[in-house]
């Protein structure tokens, strides 16, 4: 996987692709990346990688053997396939595409366990969207991989910061637990699969513990040795749509697949452990 030939062609830069980035820059790989803005661009640029202008311009370089999609779809669709499938499916060289979606597709399964075999019902807007997403990329003659991320976390995102800078809250909502995954994990897990393909397979991207989200919000303020944030209801919370709708699902997720598959072994397989590590980075 350390030949010059490998062309990583990312849709968005965001905090799962530049960490891949970040890891794949270690190697031997050419790395393209798009964003919306000019300034996203020359961002993209000074990092060492090649940004492009994402719109309907963008040309996708012909020798690109590797694609990574983080775009979310919108009310009009996948954005990607909506400008690019033709030339996406034109490419001759592309041996693997990553999807990245959301554990938001199985919808609410009253707390139950689910793996990549659960029937796939999402309940908001926002799963309903990733799904189609989803079943539209699998509609296409490409290598296609779905990655289905829990909640991330990573430097400069994670509960640390929030409880350091006052704005942390720990909202109750009883029975309520999510799954979450440090980003580098992400990252590893795109790797191997890049190293062992397996086109039309999805993958739940997650660490071995669902847990209350209050749970980790009070690890954070025991690391860091400062007061408990004061607990708050669901009911009375003050939340932005897109952080209730996160509320909406209940399931403990599984990622038995990542690990029996693509033999991937998590570096933070709990949130204690991950928050740990980000300590010292404060």
């Amino acid at each position: 996987m350390g030949a010059s030939v490998n062309h990583l062609f990312c849709f968005g830069f965001g905090f799962s692709a530049r960490t891949l980035a970040a890891q794949l820059q270690r190697g031997d790989w050419m790395i393209s990346a798009t964003s919306r803005q000019a300034a996203g661009v020359a961002d993209i640029n000074a990092a060492g990688f090649n940004g492009q202008l994402f719109g309907s311009t963008l040309n996708i370089p012909a020798d690109v053997t590797h694609i990574l999609v983080s775009a979310p779809p919108g009310d009009a669709g996948d954005p990607v396939l909506r400008l690019f499938a033709s030339q996406l499916q034109n490419l001759k060289s592309v041996v693997w595409v990553g999807y990245l979606s959301t554990t938001g597709v199985y919808g609410d399964k009253g707390g139950d366990w689910v793996d990549e075999d659960t029937p796939l019902e999402p309940n908001t807007t926002r799963g309903q969207r990733r799904l189609a997403a989803e079943q539209a990329w699998a509609d296409l003659d490409l290598p296609v991989h779905v990655f289905r991320l829990a909640g991330i976390y990573g430097p400069g995102r994670n509960q640390l910061l929030t409880v350091k800078n006052g704005s942390a809250k720990r909202i109750i909502k009883p029975g309520q637990i999510f799954s979450r995954i440090h980003v580098s994990d992400i990252a590893g897990v795109l790797l191997a699969s890049m190293a062992k393909p397996n086109p039309s397979r999805a993958y739940n991207v997650c660490d071995d513990e669902p847990c209350p989200p209050q749970d980790v919000v009070a690890y954070a303020a025991e690391l860091l040795g400062l007061p408990q944030p004061p607990e708050i209801p669901f009911a009375e919370a003050e939340l932005s749509p897109m952080a209730r709708s996160f509320y909406a699902d209940l399931k403990r997720v599984s990622n038995a697949r990542i690990k029996s598959e693509l033999g991937y072994r998590l570096r933070y397989p709990n949130y204690r452990v991950g928050l740990e590590a980000l300590l010292p980075s404060l």
